[in-house]
C-alpha cells in the first residue's frame, strides 16, 4: 500500500493509494478521505462505489461529499470499478464490459475469473488492509453507491449484514438479472445459469430472504437509464414491500443521472449514514 497522492480538503486529507491486490491479481488504485477528527483517533467509514465507466477519482471530485463527511467525522473510500492492466481482460468497444465495469461480482468465467473478483476486493480485501493501515475504526462501516455502484452497494449490504452498519444508493441498477446492462456483464462473468446470477442481484436476495435495517434509494426521474428501464426502482420496491423489507424511495422530478444529481442530495446521505456509524 503505497501513498501516490495527498490533497488537503476541508481539514482533513484525500489521499490516494496503490496496491497489489491478492483479489483482482493486479495493481489497483484507491482513494481515502481522512477527515481532520482522524488526527486524533480512529473514525468510522464510509465505502463509495462508482458506476460504470468511472475510477476512484469521479465520486472524488465531483460529488463534493468530503465537506459532509469532515462535519460528521466519518472516513470516506472510494475503489476502483474494476481490475486493471494490460493482463486484465478487456472489452474496447464496449463500455459496459470489462475494464471500468467490473459489477462488483466474483467472475467465474473464463477470461474474466482471473481479475474480475471485485465482491471480495470490496467486501473482504480492501477494508482489512485500511483497517490494518489506517485510523479507521473496524466494524464501523457503510456503504454507498451509483448506478452500478448502488447495484454493487446494495449487494453487498444484504449479502453482510453484519459488516455493514448502513446503505444507501443513487439510481442503482436494482435487479441487473431484467436489465440490459446486467444480463450482458452477467453472461460473461458468471455464465448461463440464473441461479448464480441472483446471488448478486439486489431484488432476488430481498425475495429469497436477504434483509437489513434499512435502504436509502434515490431516483432521478429524468434519468435517461431510468427511462430505459436499465434501474428498475420499482421491481426492488415491489420485493421489499413484499418481504418486508425497510426502503425509503425517494423519487426526484428534473434529476438526471450525473453527478449534478448526486452533488444535490450527498449531504443527506452521508448524515443518514453518519447516524447509523455513530449509533
Amino acid at each position: 500500500m503505497k501513498q501516490i497522492e495527498s490533497i488537503k480538503e476541508s481539514g482533513g486529507y484525500l489521499n490516494r493509494y496503490v496496491h497489489d491486490s491478492s483479489s483482482c491479481h493486479c495493481k489497483m488504485t484507491f482513494s481515502v478521505y481522512l477527515p481532520p477528527q482522524a488526527e486524533h483517533g480512529k473514525v468510522p467509514v464510509l465505502y463509495w462505489l462508482s458506476g460504470l465507466t468511472c475510477t476512484d477519482d469521479n465520486a472524488r471530485t465531483k460529488a463534493g461529499m468530503q465537506r459532509y463527511a469532515a462535519e460528521q467525522g466519518i472516513a470516506l473510500v472510494f475503489p476502483d470499478t474494476s481490475p486493471r492492466g494490460e493482463n486484465a481482460a478487456d472489452e474496447v468497444e464496449r463500455y459496459d464490459l470489462g475494464q471500468g465495469a467490473g459489477f462488483y461480482v466474483n467472475a467465474t468465467q473464463s477470461p474474466w475469473d482471473k481479475h474480475y473478483q471485485m465482491y471480495d476486493y470490496v467486501t473482504t480485501e480492501l477494508p482489512g488492509l485500511i483497517e490494518s493501515s489506517l485510523p479507521i475504526l473496524p466494524n464501523a462501516r457503510s456503504i454507498s453507491g451509483h448506478s452500478m455502484g448502488g447495484h454493487g452497494a446494495l449487494i453487498c449490504a444484504l449479502k453482510n449484514p453484519d459488516r455493514y452498519r448502513s446503505v444507501s444508493a443513487f439510481a442503482p441498477i436494482c435487479h441487473p438479472t431484467e436489465s440490459d446492462w446486467g444480463k450482458g456483464c452477467f453472461t460473461a462473468y458468471l455464465g448461463g445459469d440464473v441461479n448464480a446470477w441472483n446471488e448478486f442481484d439486489a431484488t432476488e436476495l430481498i425475495k429469497s430472504g436477504a434483509h437489513v435495517k434499512d435502504i436509502l434509494i434515490d431516483q432521478g426521474v429524468a434519468d435517461e437509464f431510468y427511462e430505459e428501464g436499465q434501474l428498475l426502482p420499482e421491481h426492488l420496491q415491489a420485493a421489499c414491500l413484499e418481504a418486508g423489507q425497510s426502503l425509503t424511495l425517494r423519487l426526484h422530478d428534473g434529476y438526471d443521472h450525473s453527478y449534478h444529481f448526486i452533488a444535490s442530495f450527498v449531504g443527506e446521505h452521508i448524515a443518514y449514514h453518519a447516524a447509523a456509524l455513530k449509533a
